[in-house]
């Protein structure tokens, strides 16, 4: 073990060695690439959590440009790379795929590979021509084919040591062998082994850091010329908080906004947007290679070919050569069948109208956003560009405003529930007359100079008028009570079928009281019942799709009584045919049923009972008959029992006679009474179907 330790170390310094043995190449390789950054120029942040990116300068002919994503962006970078170029060329992009850096680097002239060490990468290209300069042990440069690299053992004392690697050289003078620890510098004659290490040593730079993935952008030209390069890649969404200062002379809003750099990029001088929207936006992995699953076919080759058979054809009804395409004269654009891209300059942005500077809250003078539709979006353009260090965040102002606003009370009817006392919502209606459109936020609320509380404000547009609580006044309570019911409007009745228009009232009593000492303005938000229409009050303030606002004046010390009432309509069919006595009964006393339809159903129900007493009368009959057929099948039990020839038999035998005859009367009563029964029957089907009311 003991002889075996020097020749781990010596392999672990040869492995570091082979950095700087390459080194002289690969920066040689960086210095002349070319590579360069195009300064990022403007961000659209937009609130649906992704951001627009804007790159542009002056690039030199035949530029080569890189783009450098983490790698929860690179999906979407790939998705919306859009690159502007006046030259009309077709760029190159190109990036290290996810994973197929071994199968690269194996398939390189020199295999990187398993970090192997320079012995290993030596042995693997034996044959390849070298030129090796060493130290004062080398006279000087040496040339020729490497044919092995080996550590021959040493003999010391009788105890086998490691020795240092020896390569050995096939030269023009013969075979030279050079130890590995005098070579100074190697250098390879096959130019395809050195580019081959160049790209290798790319790449394996570029995956020490795992999270980056770099995009290599090549642009043909021939001259110097503006180009920009844009994305869309996720990103923090941007945030905005209000402050209202109720004021007695002019409300006042004024906003804020919050943006995140979280890249690993610093923005200088970037002229920054706030996009207000919600567009469609997904990810979609195109970043990492993708196989389909193919099935696999035996080979067509061997063996005797299958007997077919063929139906036969007709004729088409297209001339010949109707569905050939032809590519003789390409169509401007098309070229060789491929599409010839005629990328075009960016158009600039309309220009804004310049924001007013307005003063403060705190009495200065703040320069605001620049607001304009988007498309079906709205952008807020910082005035002046911005300059934010990576992974830092900024609070940025977004516009101020003189606002209408007028305070009052909201009384929630969603809330109060009946036998509880609830407090309105100290609140605020205000109208954005800023001409902008106002994202969604928090607002925090001064009212006399001090501060009254927090509210919520959802997406306004501009003259949009809203409403914010920010409190609840004690000074203030109400409750809520329900009552319901039924009336009926109208009845029809035609060919048996009646139809009852029928009204369910829905009414709410809310009583407010103001136990202070001054008048107040309120607001009763009522729900509105599905399908309902409002009974009273006959008008309204306002109206949301849930429910209906009344504005009310309530006095001092004064307790307020305020009734609405929904009516819903509701229709019922029924068929006269199927109602029961009771409910014939019902309707025919119903007091809110006209006066001839109750005539009708009383008529109606008098047949119908005529026509149900027929039936009793003839089930009873039925019921007899079968008493008397049960008697005579026992007297016939009884003949067999005792026979007919004997005393007892013949009696049974008068009685069987007299039986029958009793049975021929009943069934000619069953016989009257179902003829009875079938013409009461049609008699109240007739009368139903003939009403028409």
């Amino acid at each position: 073990m003991k002889n075996m330790r020097p020749q781990f170390f010596l392999k672990k310094r040869i492995c570091l060695c082979a950095f700087f043995l390459m080194l002289p190449l690969y920066l040689f390789a960086q210095n002349t690439a070319g590579e360069t950054q195009l300064p990022l120029k403007k961000i659209s942040i937009f609130s649906s959590g992704v951001s627009y990116f804007n790159h542009g300068g002056t690039v030199a002919p035949d530029a080569a440009l890189t783009l450098n994503f983490n790698g929860n962006t690179i999906n979407d970078a790939l998705k919306s790379l859009v690159i502007n170029d006046p030259e009309a060329s077709l760029p190159e992009i190109t990036y290290q795929s996810e994973t197929t850096l071994i199968r690269t680097l194996q398939s390189l002239k020199i295999n990187l590979s398993g970090n192997p060490c320079i012995p290993e990468i030596l042995s693997s290209l034996r044959g390849e021509e070298v030129q090796i300069i060493g130290y004062d042990s080398v006279a000087a440069p040496v040339e020729g084919r490497i044919m092995a690299v080996e550590t021959p053992p040493v003999f010391l004392r009788g105890a086998e040591n490691s020795a240092e690697p020896v390569i050995t050289l096939s030269t023009a003078n013969g075979i030279r062998l050079i130890k590995l620890k005098d070579v100074q510098s190697l250098n390879f004659k096959n130019a395809a082994i050195n580019a081959g290490l160049v790209r290798a040593l790319d790449m394996i730079q570029s995956s020490n850091n795992a999270g980056i993935k770099t995009l290599n952008i090549a642009l043909s030209g021939k001259t110097r010329r503006d180009v920009g390069i844009s994305y869309v890649i996720p990103s923090p969404v941007w945030k905005v908080s209000y402050r209202l200062d109720l004021n007695d002379g002019k409300p006042l809003l004024q906003g804020w906004a919050i943006i995140d750099n979280d890249g690993d990029m610093d923005w200088q001088d970037v002229e920054i947007s706030l996009v207000t929207g919600r567009p469609v936006s997904f990810v979609q992995n195109l970043y990492p290679p993708y196989y389909v699953n193919r099935p696999v076919l035996p080979l067509a080759i061997a063996g005797a070919a299958e007997a077919k058979t063929y139906e036969s054809g007709y004729a088409d009804r297209a001339a010949d050569g109707e569905f050939e395409m032809a590519y003789d004269e390409a169509a401007p654009g098309i070229e060789s069948g491929f599409i010839s891209v005629q990328p075009q300059a960016m158009a600039a942005r309309a220009a804004t109208p310049s924001a007013k500077n307005i003063s403060s809250l705190t009495g200065g003078v703040m320069d605001t956003a620049q607001g304009a539709d988007a498309g079906d979006q709205f952008e807020f353009t910082l005035k002046k560009p911005v300059t934010l260090a990576r992974q830092q965040s900024a609070m940025l102002p977004l516009v101020v405003g003189a606002v209408t606003a007028e305070k009052t009370l909201v009384f929630s009817g969603q809330r109060a529930q009946a036998g509880l006392t609830v407090h309105p919502a100290i609140s605020v209606q205000i109208t954005n007359n800023t001409g902008m459109k106002l994202p969604a936020g928090p607002v925090t609320v001064f009212d006399g100079g001090v501060y009254a509380g927090d509210a919520l404000i959802e997406f306004l547009s501009e003259g949009e008028k809203r409403i914010i609580s920010y409190g609840d006044d004690l000074s203030v309570s109400g409750s809520v009570s329900a009552t319901f019911k039924r009336m009926i409007a109208s009845v029809t009745v035609s060919r048996g079928i009646m139809t009852l228009s029928r009204k369910n009232i829905n009414e709410k009593t809310y009583t407010m009281r103001n136990a202070a000492s001054t008048a107040k303005k309120l607001i009763i938000e009522h729900p509105i019942t599905r399908g309902a229409v409002l009974r009273s009050p006959s008008s309204f303030s306002e109206q949301t799709a849930a429910l209906y606002r009344f504005a009310l004046n309530l006095a001092a010390g004064e307790t307020l009584n305020f009734q609405v009432g929904e009516e819903t309509p509701v229709f019922e069919t029924i068929n006269l045919l199927q109602l029961s006595d009771i409910s014939f009964a019902a309707f025919s006393t119903n007091a809110e049923i006209p006066l001839n339809v109750r005539n009708a159903f009383a008529e109606a129900l008098r047949l119908k009972r005529r026509a149900d007493d027929a039936a009793k009368e003839l089930a009873d009959l039925e019921e007899r008959r079968g008493r008397l057929v049960a008697d005579e099948d026992r007297i016939r039990s009884n003949i067999e029992a005792v026979g007919k020839e004997s005393p007892q038999g013949e009696e049974y035998l008068r009685r069987l006679a007299a039986q029958d005859a009793a049975i021929e009367a009943q069934n000619s009563g069953i016989d009257a009474a179902r003829a009875d029964l079938d013409e009461l029957k049609k008699a109240y089907e007739d009368y139903l179907n003939a009403l028409d009311l």
